[in-house]
């Protein structure tokens, strides 16, 4: 019995080790980073996380509807990371509600970066990107405001303070400088 049982634990422990060991090379992978579209999270392994997050997110429909009426001329640029939970909890219900506004794709960049919060073409520079994801929303090619990481309220509600120019600070918000 005891043997049986230590074999047991033997083969959990060495399963569990390989998993880990795979999943830290995948998360390090130089094709997970850079300039992504929302197809890339729609393919394995991210349609796991990403369609978790995705389907079970309800919307805020009546601040939807007030969204629908506040995105014109606005351009977002999203840095997040596939190894982030944050990330894998928020970038799935951005997509989901940037499609029930009808935001167009065009004036919506994403960037995925690795651990360090970078890329090889340091597409973050200049950006002062401290935690992900971080959305960033620009208005005449000027910044108007940023969501870091989680919501105040709720992402709905948090984006439509920023688009309507209301004074939004993010969870980590220090100074104006960002």
């Amino acid at each position: 019995m005891k043997n049986t049982l230590f074999i047991v634990l033997l083969v959990f422990f060495i399963l569990s080790v390989k998993a880990q060991s795979k999943q830290t090379i995948s998360q390090n992978r130089t094709d997970y980073v850079g300039i992504k579209a929302q197809s890339f999270f729609k393919q394995q392994p991210h349609a796991v996380w990403y369609y978790k997050s995705y389907d079970h997110y309800q919307l805020d429909t009546k601040t939807i509807e007030k969204l629908k009426n506040n995105y014109s001329g606005i351009q977002i640029k999203v840095f997040m990371s596939v190894w982030c939970h944050d990330s894998r909890r928020e970038i799935p219900r951005l997509f989901k509600i940037l499609e029930a506004i009808d935001f167009d794709d065009n004036n919506l960049e994403i960037v995925a970066l690795n651990r360090a919060k970078k890329t090889p073409e340091n597409l973050q520079e200049g950006f002062n990107i401290q935690r992900t994801p971080t959305f960033i929303f620009y208005k005449n090619n000027k910044e108007i405001g940023r969501f870091v990481e989680h919501p105040r309220k709720n992402l709905e509600k948090d984006i439509l303070k920023i688009l309507s120019g209301k004074n939004y600070k993010h969870a980590y918000f220090k100074d104006a400088n960002h």
